[in-house]
């Protein structure tokens, strides 16, 4: 039994529940076998029917006594199952909501959602199905064994030694399925992102002539997934052939020696009959949980793959003071502060030094990879420092993962997020109750009079996937009239005009400059031109701050940051 399966809440009470069933169930199969047994040899002897009604009624009863544990056993499963599938995806998001975006750009958006809606899906199918026949496996063969012991020696030794042969190959056959298995999951997880992105992308491609070319890529990936499901299923049908061998073979040989027995007059019809009926039972839920395991594997992958996202490291808190609405008195201490993802990776950030107080306009600046976006996520609470502390009107965190902070924050990504709402409802994100006023002016702010005058249903027409798509530029407005409207005193960009071309991004300049008054603004970009705004900059160059001061210091000072400078003058001519 996979052990993973004890860590799920109330795990141990229903596999208790279980196995007592099972006890019955294994009590039935057998009181069946010696009545069916005992009817048949009557029978066989030339004896009246009337004298065994009595045994007919008890097999009948045992027989219906059997199948109604079955259903029970199965409808407490069922019930089980749906409970700790739906708290174990709530659990899930409740740790991917803490942990921050990302989390999930790491564990890539498809993958989260297959994993999320199919993946409990087939972990509640594997938990109804593995769990019963677990339980019968561990209880039914051991008793009925025990039964046969005491009225024939040789046929019990014979299952019990053909037991351990039947599950080591059961052992070789689940660890080649099981490396299948993980193999199939990867490229699901694969195909899964794959499918997201060209959905994301699909419209792009259109206008760049390249969808015929990103539809062989599609089917090259569907094609190797499609490879990689008939190679688990070639061993699903092999480990099913081997199973029904040995079981085919042991119970063909107790039968031999028991007809020889009987034969020899050493043993009776009655207790010979009894044997070679309990012989397949004894072998029937090994082989249940055999033909099972391969159907089961995904959700048992999926349900180890969900434990592992609840089991990731949550943010350690720190009880302090609430904290204070932002304001030109507050101020901001980054301590020796260091981010380090994964202990296979460098760290993104080393002994990061940041000191601001009041409002002001940051810049954040850096090649790629330097650690824009990181030092970013650290100040939104979306990452927690692997080490230094970071201070906030004289208190010190580990990190800023806190509702009383980060109610304060507007964040604007590269790519912001349009539900599947109307325009109204996604400017009103925020603040959802927001009056028509107030999002008209939002929108006015944002530069966005015009796109919804020019739109068939205005503030009312629906955006986002399924709706009407916008372009890159609308799309920042949008996420700019949500800032505008729920007028916070933080605000953090990232990267929020880097994949806009020049001239849609100088449009959008004016309008962001407009918001960036009056706020303390965090603003993470490679594009050098906003820098001339901006009251302070800090560069960064392999995860630590090369430079730091205004725009006209650091050009006075010719290093990182200036050569950088002329890097882009010289692009730009």
């Amino acid at each position: 039994m996979d052990k993973d399966l004890l860590r799920y809440k109330g795990m141990k009470t229903i596999l208790s529940t279980l196995i007592g069933l099972s006890i019955l169930q294994g009590v039935s199969i057998i009181l069946q076998a010696i009545w069916l047994a005992e009817v048949v040899t009557h029978l066989f002897n030339k004896g009246p029917i009337h004298m065994v009604y009595s045994e007919m009624l008890y097999f009948l009863l045992t027989f219906l006594m059997r199948h109604a544990i079955h259903h029970l056993k199965q409808k407490i499963v069922f019930k089980y199952a749906d409970t700790i599938g739906a708290d174990l995806r709530n659990k899930a998001l409740d740790n991917l909501f803490q942990l921050g975006p990302r989390v999930s750009k790491k564990l890539g958006t498809g993958n989260v959602v297959t994993l999320l809606l199919e993946g409990v899906t087939q972990f509640k199918q594997y938990i109804m199905i593995f769990l019963p026949k677990m339980s019968s496996m561990a209880v039914v063969p051991a008793l009925i064994v025990i039964y046969i012991l005491l009225q024939d020696r040789t046929s019990a030794i014979i299952l019990i030694v053909t037991l351990p042969i039947l599950i080591m190959f059961m052992i070789l056959l689940g660890l080649a399925a099981q490396k299948k298995a993980d193999k199939q999951w990867s490229m699901y997880r694969v195909l899964s992102n794959h499918y997201v992105d060209s959905l994301r992308g699909l419209e792009t491609l259109k206008y760049l002539g390249r969808s015929r070319a990103h539809t062989d890529k599609i089917k090259d990936v569907s094609e190797r997934y499609r490879k990689t499901t008939m190679g688990t299923l070639k061993m699903a049908f092999l480990s099913s052939f081997a199973m029904d061998f040995f079981t085919m073979l042991s119970v063909a040989t107790v039968a031999v020696f028991l007809g020889l027995r009987l034969v020899e007059g050493e043993m009776t019809l009655q207790v010979a009959l009894a044997i070679l009926i309990l012989a397949p039972e004894y072998f029937l839920p090994i082989r249940e949980i055999g033909s099972d395991y391969h159907a089961t594997l995904n959700g048992m992958e999926a349900g180890k793959k969900l434990l592992n996202i609840v089991s990731m490291p949550k943010f350690q808190y720190k009880q302090g003071k609430p904290l204070k609405v932002w304001n030109q008195s507050s101020y901001l201490r980054i301590s020796s502060v260091a981010v380090q993802h994964d202990e296979e990776s460098a760290p993104s950030l080393t002994n990061v030094n940041v000191t601001l107080n009041g409002f002001k306009k940051v810049g954040i600046v850096g090649e790629s990879g330097a650690g824009k976006s990181t030092l970013v996520d650290v100040i939104g609470g979306f990452v927690e420092a692997s080490s230094g502390q970071i201070g906030i009107d004289g208190q010190s965190f580990n990190h800023l993962q806190r509702e009383d902070w980060q109610k304060q924050l507007n964040y604007i990504p590269q790519h912001p997020y349009l539900f599947h709402e109307t325009i109204r409802h996604n400017i009103a994100f925020y603040k959802p109750d927001a009056s028509e006023e107030e999002v008209r002016w939002a929108a006015q702010q944002a530069g966005l009079t015009k796109v919804i005058e020019e739109l068939p249903h205005g503030l009312d027409e629906k955006i986002g996937e399924g709706g009407r798509m916008l372009s890159g530029g609308q799309a920042q407005r949008v996420a700019i009239a949500r800032a505008f409207l729920d007028n916070r005193p933080i605000l953090l960009l990232d990267e929020p005009t880097a994949h806009l071309d020049i001239e849609t991004e100088y449009d959008l300049k004016q309008t962001m400059l407009s918001l960036f008054e009056e706020k303390l603004v965090f603003l993470a970009t490679h594009r050098l031109h906003w820098m001339e705004n901006m009251d302070y900059i800090y560069f960064l160059k392999h995860g630590e701050v090369a430079e730091e001061g205004t725009h006209e210091q650091l050009i006075q000072k010719k290093g990182y940051y200036y050569e950088m400078v002329q890097t882009q003058m010289g692009d730009m001519s």
